[in-house]
Protein backbone atom coordinates (compact mmCIF):
# COMPACT_ATOMS: atom_id res chain seq x y z
CA UNK A 1 0.00 0.00 0.00
CA UNK A 2 1.12 3.61 -0.51
CA UNK A 3 1.49 6.14 2.30
CA UNK A 4 -2.09 7.40 1.91
CA UNK A 5 -3.46 3.88 2.23
CA UNK A 6 -1.17 3.29 5.20
CA UNK A 7 -2.51 6.44 6.86
CA UNK A 8 -6.09 5.30 6.26
CA UNK A 9 -5.24 1.90 7.73
CA UNK A 10 -3.76 3.52 10.83
CA UNK A 11 -6.75 5.81 11.26
CA UNK A 12 -9.13 2.84 11.05
CA UNK A 13 -7.47 0.64 13.69
CA UNK A 14 -6.46 0.91 17.35
CA UNK A 15 -4.51 -0.68 20.23
CA UNK A 16 -1.12 -0.49 18.53
CA UNK A 17 2.17 -2.14 19.28
CA UNK A 18 5.11 -0.82 17.25
CA UNK A 19 8.16 -3.01 16.65
CA UNK A 20 11.74 -1.92 15.96
CA UNK A 21 14.68 -4.00 14.75
CA UNK A 22 17.48 -5.44 16.87
CA UNK A 23 20.71 -3.44 17.17
CA UNK A 24 18.45 -0.42 16.67
CA UNK A 25 19.59 2.72 14.91
CA UNK A 26 18.15 6.20 14.96
CA UNK A 27 15.78 5.47 12.10
CA UNK A 28 13.90 2.53 13.63
CA UNK A 29 13.77 4.12 17.12
CA UNK A 30 12.87 7.57 15.80
CA UNK A 31 10.14 6.15 13.58
CA UNK A 32 8.63 4.10 16.38
CA UNK A 33 8.64 7.07 18.76
CA UNK A 34 7.26 9.51 16.20
CA UNK A 35 4.54 7.15 14.97
CA UNK A 36 3.53 6.22 18.51
CA UNK A 37 3.13 9.88 19.46
CA UNK A 38 1.21 10.59 16.25
CA UNK A 39 -1.22 7.75 16.92
CA UNK A 40 -1.74 8.96 20.47
CA UNK A 41 -2.46 12.44 19.10
CA UNK A 42 -5.31 10.82 17.17
CA UNK A 43 -6.69 9.40 20.41
CA UNK A 44 -5.42 5.89 19.75
CA UNK A 45 -3.88 3.53 22.27
CA UNK A 46 -0.33 3.03 21.08
CA UNK A 47 2.90 1.67 22.54
CA UNK A 48 6.34 0.75 21.29
CA UNK A 49 7.76 -2.62 22.25
CA UNK A 50 10.68 -2.06 24.66
CA UNK A 51 13.99 -2.14 22.79
CA UNK A 52 16.29 -4.72 24.36
CA UNK A 53 19.56 -3.32 23.08
CA UNK A 54 19.07 0.37 22.33
CA UNK A 55 22.02 2.56 23.24
CA UNK A 56 21.58 5.24 25.87
CA UNK A 57 21.93 7.75 23.02
CA UNK A 58 18.67 6.45 21.51
CA UNK A 59 16.73 4.78 24.33
CA UNK A 60 15.45 8.07 25.72
CA UNK A 61 13.29 8.72 22.68
CA UNK A 62 11.07 5.83 23.81
CA UNK A 63 10.61 7.17 27.36
CA UNK A 64 6.94 7.04 28.29
CA UNK A 65 6.05 5.13 25.14
CA UNK A 66 6.93 1.51 25.86
CA UNK A 67 4.27 -1.12 26.35
CA UNK A 68 3.47 -2.19 29.90
CA UNK A 69 3.80 -5.84 30.82
CA UNK A 70 0.75 -7.78 29.75
CA UNK A 71 -0.39 -5.34 27.06
CA UNK A 72 -2.26 -7.18 24.31
CA UNK A 73 -2.30 -5.33 20.99
CA UNK A 74 -4.94 -5.52 18.32
CA UNK A 75 -2.70 -4.05 15.63
CA UNK A 76 1.04 -4.65 15.20
CA UNK A 77 3.20 -2.34 13.09
CA UNK A 78 6.92 -2.56 12.33
CA UNK A 79 9.10 0.41 11.38
CA UNK A 80 12.35 0.15 9.37
CA UNK A 81 12.35 -3.67 9.55
CA UNK A 82 13.25 -5.44 6.29
CA UNK A 83 13.04 -9.05 7.46
CA UNK A 84 11.72 -10.98 10.47
CA UNK A 85 15.32 -12.08 11.08
CA UNK A 86 15.94 -8.53 12.31
CA UNK A 87 13.29 -8.70 15.01
CA UNK A 88 14.62 -8.80 18.60
CA UNK A 89 13.76 -11.75 20.81
CA UNK A 90 10.87 -10.00 22.57
CA UNK A 91 9.25 -9.28 19.18
CA UNK A 92 9.33 -12.87 17.96
CA UNK A 93 5.90 -13.73 19.44
CA UNK A 94 4.44 -11.16 17.01
CA UNK A 95 6.39 -12.15 13.87
CA UNK A 96 3.43 -13.95 12.29
CA UNK A 97 0.88 -11.28 13.13
CA UNK A 98 2.45 -8.04 11.91
CA UNK A 99 -0.38 -6.12 10.26
CA UNK A 100 1.65 -3.34 8.63
CA UNK A 101 5.34 -2.96 7.84
CA UNK A 102 6.57 0.55 7.03
CA UNK A 103 10.00 0.41 5.44
CA UNK A 104 12.48 1.84 2.94
CA UNK A 105 14.83 -1.11 2.38
CA UNK A 106 15.03 -2.56 -1.16
CA UNK A 107 15.62 -5.94 0.53
CA UNK A 108 12.17 -5.85 2.19
CA UNK A 109 10.84 -9.42 2.41
CA UNK A 110 7.10 -8.55 2.64
CA UNK A 111 6.52 -10.56 5.80
CA UNK A 112 3.59 -8.43 7.03
CA UNK A 113 -0.04 -8.60 5.99
CA UNK A 114 0.36 -5.15 4.44
CA UNK A 115 3.53 -3.28 3.51
CA UNK A 116 4.17 0.40 2.87
CA UNK A 117 7.52 0.45 1.08
CA UNK A 118 9.30 3.42 -0.49
CA UNK A 119 12.74 2.13 -1.38
CA UNK A 120 13.83 5.45 -2.86
CA UNK A 121 13.75 7.18 0.52
CA UNK A 122 16.95 7.73 2.50
CA UNK A 123 15.18 6.97 5.77
CA UNK A 124 12.00 5.30 6.92
CA UNK A 125 11.42 8.53 8.83
CA UNK A 126 10.60 10.23 5.54
CA UNK A 127 7.70 7.83 5.02
CA UNK A 128 6.43 8.23 8.57
CA UNK A 129 6.47 12.01 8.06
CA UNK A 130 4.32 11.63 4.93
CA UNK A 131 1.90 9.41 6.85
CA UNK A 132 1.70 11.89 9.73
CA UNK A 133 0.99 14.75 7.32
CA UNK A 134 -1.76 12.67 5.74
CA UNK A 135 -3.19 11.98 9.21
CA UNK A 136 -3.00 15.67 10.12
CA UNK A 137 -0.83 15.03 13.17
CA UNK A 138 2.45 16.86 13.69
CA UNK A 139 4.00 18.78 16.57
CA UNK A 140 7.39 19.28 18.19
CA UNK A 141 7.22 16.02 20.16
CA UNK A 142 6.46 13.99 17.03
CA UNK A 143 8.93 15.89 14.86
CA UNK A 144 11.92 15.53 17.20
CA UNK A 145 12.36 11.73 16.93
CA UNK A 146 11.45 11.83 13.24
CA UNK A 147 14.27 14.32 12.63
CA UNK A 148 16.63 11.90 14.41
CA UNK A 149 15.33 9.11 12.18
CA UNK A 150 15.95 11.05 8.99
CA UNK A 151 19.24 12.73 9.93
CA UNK A 152 20.96 9.64 11.31
CA UNK A 153 20.14 7.46 8.29
CA UNK A 154 21.71 9.93 5.86
CA UNK A 155 24.70 10.90 8.01
CA UNK A 156 23.37 14.38 8.69
CA UNK A 157 22.63 14.84 4.98
CA UNK A 158 26.06 13.92 3.61
CA UNK A 159 25.51 10.31 2.48
CA UNK A 160 24.78 9.52 -1.16
CA UNK A 161 21.22 8.45 -0.26
CA UNK A 162 20.28 12.06 0.59
CA UNK A 163 17.71 13.47 -1.85
CA UNK A 164 15.77 16.73 -2.25
CA UNK A 165 12.89 14.96 -0.51
CA UNK A 166 15.16 14.23 2.48
CA UNK A 167 15.91 17.94 2.82
CA UNK A 168 12.25 18.82 2.35
CA UNK A 169 11.25 16.52 5.21
CA UNK A 170 14.03 17.85 7.45
CA UNK A 171 12.93 21.43 6.77
CA UNK A 172 9.31 20.60 7.57
CA UNK A 173 10.35 18.95 10.83
CA UNK A 174 12.53 21.93 11.77
CA UNK A 175 9.50 24.19 11.27
CA UNK A 176 7.95 22.46 14.31
CA UNK A 177 10.55 24.16 16.53
CA UNK A 178 12.65 21.09 17.31
CA UNK A 179 16.04 21.63 19.03
CA UNK A 180 17.92 20.89 15.82
CA UNK A 181 21.31 22.28 16.91
CA UNK A 182 21.29 20.23 20.10
CA UNK A 183 20.20 17.12 18.21
CA UNK A 184 22.94 17.51 15.61
CA UNK A 185 25.60 18.04 18.27
CA UNK A 186 24.39 15.04 20.24
CA UNK A 187 24.29 12.65 17.31
CA UNK A 188 27.03 13.91 15.00
CA UNK A 189 29.53 16.09 16.84
CA UNK A 190 30.06 14.35 20.18
CA UNK A 191 32.35 11.34 20.74
CA UNK A 192 33.59 9.67 23.89
CA UNK A 193 37.32 9.52 24.59
CA UNK A 194 37.12 5.74 24.19
CA UNK A 195 35.63 6.22 20.71
CA UNK A 196 38.45 8.57 19.72
CA UNK A 197 41.04 6.04 20.89
CA UNK A 198 39.19 3.25 19.09
CA UNK A 199 39.28 5.21 15.83
CA UNK A 200 43.06 5.49 16.23
CA UNK A 201 43.35 1.71 16.57
CA UNK A 202 41.10 1.18 13.57
CA UNK A 203 43.42 3.30 11.42
CA UNK A 204 46.42 1.34 12.67
CA UNK A 205 44.82 -2.00 11.88
CA UNK A 206 42.96 -1.32 8.64
CA UNK A 207 44.07 -2.73 5.29
CA UNK A 208 43.69 -1.20 1.83
CA UNK A 209 42.90 -3.18 -1.30
CA UNK A 210 42.18 -2.53 -4.98
CA UNK A 211 44.67 0.29 -5.28
CA UNK A 212 43.57 1.95 -2.06
CA UNK A 213 39.90 2.19 -3.03
CA UNK A 214 38.71 -0.54 -0.64
CA UNK A 215 39.36 -0.27 3.10
CA UNK A 216 38.71 -3.14 5.51
CA UNK A 217 39.09 -2.66 9.23
CA UNK A 218 38.51 -4.83 12.29
CA UNK A 219 36.90 -3.70 15.52
CA UNK A 220 37.96 -6.66 17.62
CA UNK A 221 37.05 -7.42 21.21
CA UNK A 222 40.74 -7.00 22.09
CA UNK A 223 40.76 -3.50 20.58
CA UNK A 224 37.60 -2.62 22.49
CA UNK A 225 39.13 -3.84 25.75
CA UNK A 226 42.38 -1.98 25.13
CA UNK A 227 40.65 1.41 25.03
CA UNK A 228 37.81 0.58 27.44
CA UNK A 229 35.14 0.96 24.75
CA UNK A 230 31.60 -0.39 24.93
CA UNK A 231 29.27 -1.25 22.06
CA UNK A 232 27.80 2.23 22.39
CA UNK A 233 31.20 3.63 21.42
CA UNK A 234 30.90 1.84 18.06
CA UNK A 235 27.68 3.57 17.04
CA UNK A 236 27.90 4.46 13.33
CA UNK A 237 31.55 3.39 13.30
CA UNK A 238 31.05 2.10 9.74
CA UNK A 239 31.05 5.69 8.44
CA UNK A 240 34.53 6.38 9.78
CA UNK A 241 36.64 4.73 7.07
CA UNK A 242 34.77 6.50 4.30
CA UNK A 243 36.36 9.79 5.35
CA UNK A 244 39.76 8.65 4.02
CA UNK A 245 40.70 10.32 0.76
CA UNK A 246 40.62 7.92 -2.16
CA UNK A 247 38.58 5.23 -0.40
CA UNK A 248 35.38 4.36 -2.26
CA UNK A 249 34.23 1.20 -0.48
CA UNK A 250 34.62 0.11 3.14
CA UNK A 251 33.96 -2.93 5.28
CA UNK A 252 34.01 -2.58 9.05
CA UNK A 253 34.15 -5.89 10.93
CA UNK A 254 32.85 -5.82 14.50
CA UNK A 255 33.72 -8.89 16.55
CA UNK A 256 31.07 -10.07 19.01
CA UNK A 257 31.04 -12.72 21.72
CA UNK A 258 30.28 -16.25 20.61
CA UNK A 259 32.46 -16.32 17.52
CA UNK A 260 30.37 -13.94 15.43
CA UNK A 261 31.45 -10.97 13.32
CA UNK A 262 29.03 -8.37 12.02
CA UNK A 263 30.16 -6.60 8.89
CA UNK A 264 28.99 -3.16 7.76
CA UNK A 265 29.66 -2.34 4.11
CA UNK A 266 29.56 1.19 2.71
CA UNK A 267 30.14 1.81 -1.00
CA UNK A 268 30.00 4.18 -3.91
CA UNK A 269 26.85 2.53 -5.21
CA UNK A 270 27.53 3.46 -8.83
CA UNK A 271 30.65 1.31 -8.71
CA UNK A 272 29.75 -1.39 -6.15
CA UNK A 273 26.32 -2.54 -4.98
CA UNK A 274 26.60 -3.09 -1.23
CA UNK A 275 23.32 -5.02 -1.09
CA UNK A 276 24.59 -7.59 -3.56
CA UNK A 277 27.92 -7.86 -1.74
CA UNK A 278 26.23 -8.63 1.58
CA UNK A 279 23.59 -10.87 -0.01
CA UNK A 280 26.44 -13.22 -0.95
CA UNK A 281 26.91 -13.71 2.81
CA UNK A 282 23.25 -13.85 3.76
CA UNK A 283 22.79 -10.15 4.51
CA UNK A 284 21.22 -7.17 2.82
CA UNK A 285 20.29 -3.50 3.05
CA UNK A 286 20.77 -0.65 0.60
CA UNK A 287 22.88 -0.23 -2.53
CA UNK A 288 25.33 2.03 -0.68
CA UNK A 289 25.00 0.66 2.87
CA UNK A 290 24.41 -2.95 3.83
CA UNK A 291 25.40 -5.52 6.42
CA UNK A 292 25.86 -9.20 7.07
CA UNK A 293 27.04 -11.61 9.76
CA UNK A 294 29.85 -14.14 9.47
CA UNK A 295 30.63 -16.91 11.93
CA UNK A 296 34.31 -17.23 12.81
CA UNK A 297 37.26 -14.99 13.57
CA UNK A 298 37.89 -11.46 12.37
CA UNK A 299 40.35 -12.93 9.87
CA UNK A 300 37.66 -15.33 8.60
CA UNK A 301 35.26 -12.43 8.20
CA UNK A 302 37.83 -10.35 6.33
CA UNK A 303 38.50 -13.15 3.86
CA UNK A 304 34.77 -13.69 3.37
CA UNK A 305 33.88 -10.05 2.75
CA UNK A 306 36.86 -9.52 0.44
CA UNK A 307 35.80 -12.52 -1.63
CA UNK A 308 32.26 -11.11 -1.82
CA UNK A 309 33.56 -7.68 -2.84
CA UNK A 310 35.86 -9.18 -5.49
CA UNK A 311 33.03 -11.30 -6.90
CA UNK A 312 30.65 -8.36 -7.09
CA UNK A 313 33.23 -6.03 -8.62
CA UNK A 314 33.66 -8.63 -11.36
CA UNK A 315 29.99 -8.30 -12.33
CA UNK A 316 29.32 -6.20 -15.45
CA UNK A 317 26.49 -4.27 -13.81
CA UNK A 318 25.93 -2.98 -10.27
CA UNK A 319 22.23 -2.19 -10.77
Amino acid sequence: MDFREAAAFLAAHDNYLILTHKRPDGDTIGCAAGLCRALRALGKTAYALPSLDATTLLAGYLDGLTAPEGFTPNTVVSTDVATVNLLPDNALPYKDRIDLAIDHHPSQEFFAKETCLEADKAACGEIIWKICVELGTMDRDIATPLYVAVATDCGCFVYANTTPHTHKVAAALMEQGIPVQALNKRHFRTKSMARMKLESLILQNMRLYHGGTVAVAPVSLAMMAEVGATMEDTDDIAAFLGQIDGVLHTATIREHEGGECRISVRTDASKLNATRVCARLGGGGHKAASGCTVKGTVEDAERAILAAIDAQLAQPSQD
